[in-house]
């Protein structure tokens, strides 16, 4: 009987464990998930609406806007030289827009992309702006 005991008590630590910790596979979420709002909030602006449901608040945020020139591209060609053009340079607008739900102590519980464009080093410009890799 206690090791049933034991082992219920250990299954119930470890589910709980796994609403408290982020995704390991979403870097914004494992920078932000359990901060303070106010913290995400003065380092990238205001939101731009709010929104209460229940105990929480859902933030729309809107941010990291910038403009890059993408160069063209071009194949190699012969004796290191610069072959055929592949793709024309082009200008990229990047932006990004979350949902940022908060608990009423204003921690965040969750955050979540809406609007997302690949980035200039990767899949996702979000990731890049909101949670940069420390050097």
């Amino acid at each position: 009987m206690k090791l049933r005991t034991m082992t219920a008590a250990g299954l119930a630590i470890g589910l709980a464990g796994c609403t408290t910790i982020p995704s390991a596979g979403n870097p914004i979420e494992a920078r932000w998930v359990g901060k303070s709002a106010g913290i995400f909030f003065a380092a990238y602006g205001p939101p731009i609406s709010d929104s209460e449901q229940g105990a929480t608040t859902v933030y729309t945020w809107r941010g990291g806007y910038k403009t890059v020139r993408i160069p063209a591209k071009y194949a190699e060609g012969a004796d290191g030289k610069r072959g055929k053009q592949i793709s024309a340079a082009r200008t990229a607008y990047l932006r990004c827009q979350a949902e940022i739900t908060t608990s009423s102590d204003y921690t965040i519980r969750d955050i979540r992309t809406v609007a997302d464009i690949p980035g200039v080093g990767g899949p996702s410009y979000c990731a890049e702006f909101l949670a940069p890799e420390q050097k």
